[in-house]
């Protein structure tokens, strides 16, 4: 509904400073996700529709200037090519599947000419990896999808992973991907415009629990296991927090003042497995997320997880998985080759 002066029943007036509306420029990566970026993009729509004015405004861009496709197969076309922007605009890179073959050697120069010229740059969902492969991340905090996290953490030692929602660090940006586009919005938006805007716009969204950048984009252990045990849930934490060299199931124990057996009793009443073979899940899936998106060598994706001998890593790997580390990291090659 609207009121009888074209302005939404939901309206903010917004001071008139006098400044030009802000630009953002979304460059979006081939087989983007397209959640993170209408995440990003329709609260600033929202932002100028709510105060009457045109506080923000955008273009999109892609590398060729044509099309791009995002991993749900439609296609997007983009108002420009990797040209150069304004020195005033922000810009935020949108990214999705295989986000390794996305990021060109055309997008990185383009990345750090641009920097170079002082924009303000942002990755959303796993288009922190460009950044961080451009360089533009050394030094600095930031994020990305907790599912890339870990071959992240092994290819870019000199950035500080987080597992925020969001990270600004400076005129730089990252995101965890998903709806935490919105959040980033709405902190942008509070910054600019003042809470009340920002709290409007979450009104349209239906979006009733803005996240700050304190908050971390997975759900609590409690809730993903759907086990609410204190004990059980700080034994899954330390095994999260020491996949590269396991503790025993003695001292998980004896950390949570437990004995070996009660820790087993407690791993079979609530999830069915021993707590052996929940740690080697664990391990497992972070050992196939390292194959799956980064180049290391089996060895040392088997050594990063745990394991001390190559052949145990294949071994136990076939038996989850039904393929070996080896086929797997084929498979995964020729995926990205089509």
């Amino acid at each position: 509904m609207t009121t009888g002066s074209n302005q939404p029943e939901t309206f903010v007036p917004v001071a008139d400073d006098g400044a030009r509306s802000r630009r953002f420029v979304f460059v979006l990566l081939d087989q983007f996700t397209m959640l993170c970026f209408a995440c990003a993009i329709e609260p600033l729509r929202i932002a100028n529709r709510v105060s009457g004015k045109t506080l923000y405004s955008w273009v999109t861009a892609g590398e060729g200037g044509e099309h791009v496709s995002c991993s749900n197969g439609v296609e997007f076309m983009v108002d420009m090519d990797l040209d150069e922007v304004g020195r005033d605009d922000t810009i935020l890179v949108c990214g999705g599947v295989d986000v390794q073959a996305a990021t060109s050697k055309k997008l990185l120069n383009w990345m750090r000419r641009e920097a170079r010229r002082g924009a303000v740059m942002g990755g959303l969902c796993t288009a922190g990896y460009a950044l961080a492969r451009a360089g533009l991340l050394d030094g600095k905090r930031a994020t990305i999808h907790w599912e890339n996290q870990d071959s992240f953490a092994e290819e870019f030692e000199e950035v500080t992973l987080t597992k925020s929602v969001f990270v600004q660090d400076g005129n730089r940006i990252t995101t965890a991907g998903g709806t935490a586009s919105i959040d980033l919005m709405l902190k942008i938006i509070a910054d600019d415009h003042g809470e009340e805007l920002a709290g409007a716009v979450a009104d349209q969204l239906i979006y009733s629990s803005i996240r700050t950048d304190q908050d971390t984009q997975r759900l609590s252990i409690p809730t993903r296991i759907g086990v609410r045990h204190p004990k059980l849930s700080q034994v899954i934490q330390i095994m999260e927090q020491n996949l590269e060299e396991p503790i025993s199931p003695s001292l998980l124990a004896k950390d949570v003042a437990l004995s070996t057996r009660q820790l087993e009793r407690l791993f079979r009443r609530y999830l069915n497995r021993s707590p052996k073979r929940y740690y080697m899940e664990l391990r497992l899936q972070k050992a196939r997320n390292l194959l799956m998106q980064t180049d290391m060598s089996v060895i040392n994706v088997a050594l990063a997880c745990g394991f001390t001998s190559p052949s145990h890593f294949s071994k136990c790997y076939r038996a989850h998985y039904q393929t070996t580390p080896y086929r797997e990291r084929g498979a995964q090659a020729s995926r990205l080759t089509i």
